[in-house]
């Protein structure tokens, strides 16, 4: 089972989250049926929205995070709720590159450089806070470390990795998120970068069955750390039939009439899950009929 565990070190200098993620990510690919690098950009960015949402607290708020590069991959779009389960999809889940000189995957070159990360935080209020910075290189943990440097001014270390398997299922998914708290000194900035260091690569770290526990406590081990949440997390999405008809009736009844003289009816499918939503001919003639009522009455 996925799951969430939240941390703060005893001495109040460091505060922690970190995720495994395996089903979900899953989940992900068997939805869009993602080729490995695109599961592997899916998979960070799921990873690093379910942390940050978390983090949100506020019930019925969101976090939507977008990584819009120059690559194949178009945009990468993953949203959270604030209990950190997730949703996304990858513009172009089809994308193939050759693996690096190191033999891992070019996550880099699939999104792409020369474009942008964006943080929408919906808090429920009438405006939400929205944060952008350009991508450093599209690996994603180094961009989202940006982010938090630059639009919130938090010293921040991340680590986000998905390891694919030789059948291009999910082996191992996950990562962390390390920031310093107010107040944190040049010895606990040493003691977070020699942790983060000796600890090594995080999907090392994953394949040999870290859980989110293990990742705090080997990345943290110069510090003692105290856990605060440990929770299940999963691949949720708020689909509905109502909202969909809202996007439906979004279009306009110009739009609607063309679409019944064409196809008789329509078929919408969600971009974050599988299910399709079936309108007939005539549901579509009764919601014409709607918005023709609404617009005279107006």
């Amino acid at each position: 089972m996925d799951k969430l565990v939240r941390a703060i070190t005893k001495d109040g200098a460091v505060k922690a989250v970190a995720v495994t993620t395996k089903d979900l990510t899953e989940r992900a690919r068997n939805i869009q049926k993602t080729l490995p690098v695109a599961t592997a950009a899916i998979g960070r960015a799921l990873a690093a929205a379910s942390m940050m949402g978390n983090a949100l607290k506020e019930e019925n708020a969101s976090l939507t995070l977008q990584i819009k590069g120059g690559g194949p991959l178009g945009t990468v779009l993953a949203v959270s709720d604030h209990l950190g389960n997730v949703r996304g999809y990858v513009q172009n889940p089809q994308v193939d590159l050759p693996l690096r000189e190191d033999g891992k995957l070019d996550v880099g070159g699939a999104v792409g450089a020369g474009g942008t990360l964006t943080v929408i935080k919906d808090l429920g209020m009438k405006e939400p806070y929205i944060g952008s910075v350009g991508l450093l290189g599209g690996e994603i943990a180094e961009d989202l470390a940006a982010y938090f440097v630059e639009s919130e001014q938090i010293p921040t270390a991340c680590a986000l990795g998905v390891l694919v398997d030789r059948d291009q299922s999910v082996k191992a998914a996950g990562g962390y998120i390390i920031q310093l708290l107010p107040g944190a000194g040049e010895d606990v900035i040493a003691k977070v970068e020699g942790g983060v260091l000796a600890a090594g690569p995080v999907t090392t770290l994953l394949d040999q069955g870290c859980g989110p526990e293990d990742l705090l406590r080997t990345v943290l081990s110069d510090f003692e750390v105290e856990i605060l949440e440990a929770s299940p997390i999963g691949y949720k999405c708020y689909c509905s039939r109502d909202r969909v008809e809202r996007a439906l009736i979004s279009m306009g009844a110009a739009e609607l009439e063309d679409l019944l003289a064409e196809q008789g009816g329509c078929e919408l499918g969600c971009q974050f899950c599988d299910k399709v939503y079936t309108f007939s001919g005539k549901e579509l003639e009764e919601l014409i009929a709607q918005m023709k009522a609404q617009k005279h009455e107006a």
